[in-house]
């Protein structure tokens, strides 16, 4: 891996589009060497090339992928947990186990697989912080959801119960708690179906992936004694994850 030199070094995952690149970028403008982890390495390539930082394949379901990423990073302070997503908006009654499977897989999983691996990473840099992307989902149920609002509770508490864990130790935990982003999330739940996806956002000024990095990189500047447990954001017109004012 490329050494960041005097940089301290921040890693992103889900990092080849949305809020993970954007978050990217954000960080790199921000002072941090940043090693960017997704399945789409040759994506974040070319961003790390942008912000001069490293690129790096990472399958979060994938245990052995995660262990060769973790190892490949020789130090790290900061970890953005950011690799996610959705898939299917069905009720519990017509649920799609394997559409479950993979939310848990990738939400849960994959936030505890990198999570265990830089740990001590993040101890021993003596000032480390965890970031985790959780979503309003981890707030609050809505009809159709179950699938990815229960893998994002399930994220959410493990990430929440770090808070306490780590107390004492030289390590921060913030979270945060996007709602309505357009990036490719919707994409991705509706298998590609465009149409479907514009709905979503259709009437309604959303937040951007760029929004978000704002914010991500604000919690990871903040002095080391501040910690910003959670940060919960939403477009003006939006009030909770299924009530928002759309124009007509």
């Amino acid at each position: 891996m490329t050494a960041g030199g005097d940089r301290p070094t921040a890693v992103v995952t889900g990092a080849s589009s949305g809020i993970g690149a954007a978050t990217a970028r954000a960080l790199g403008a921000a002072g941090f060497h940043v090693v960017l982890g997704a399945r789409r390495v040759e994506r974040c390539e070319e961003i790390a090339e942008e912000i001069d930082g490293t690129a790096l394949p990472l399958d979060v379901t994938d245990a052995e992928s995660v262990r060769a990423f973790v190892d490949a990073v020789p130090s790290a302070t900061t970890l953005v947990n950011n690799a996610g997503g959705a898939k299917g908006l069905e009720k519990v009654e017509e649920a799609d186990e394997d559409n479950w499977r993979w939310m848990w897989e990738t939400n849960v999983m994959g936030t505890l697989r990198l999570t265990k691996g830089f740990l001590p990473k993040l101890r021993d840099s003596g000032d480390g912080h965890v970031i985790t992307v959780t979503s309003i989902a981890a707030l609050e149920p809505y009809d159709n959801g179950a699938g990815y609002t229960g893998a994002k509770h399930a994220q959410a508490m493990l990430h929440r119960t770090l808070r306490g864990e780590l107390l004492g130790q030289p390590i921060r935990v913030t979270e945060i708690l996007p709602g309505m982003v357009e990036t490719d999330f919707s994409r991705v739940r509706f298998d590609g179906d465009e149409e479907r996806a514009a709905k979503v956002y259709q009437g309604i000024t959303p937040l951007t992936a760029d929004d978000v990095a704002d914010v991500i990189s604000f919690a990871a500047t903040r002095p080391s004694h501040v910690n910003l447990d959670s940060i919960v954001l939403k477009p003006r017109a939006q009030a909770s994850g299924s009530r928002a004012y759309r124009e007509e």
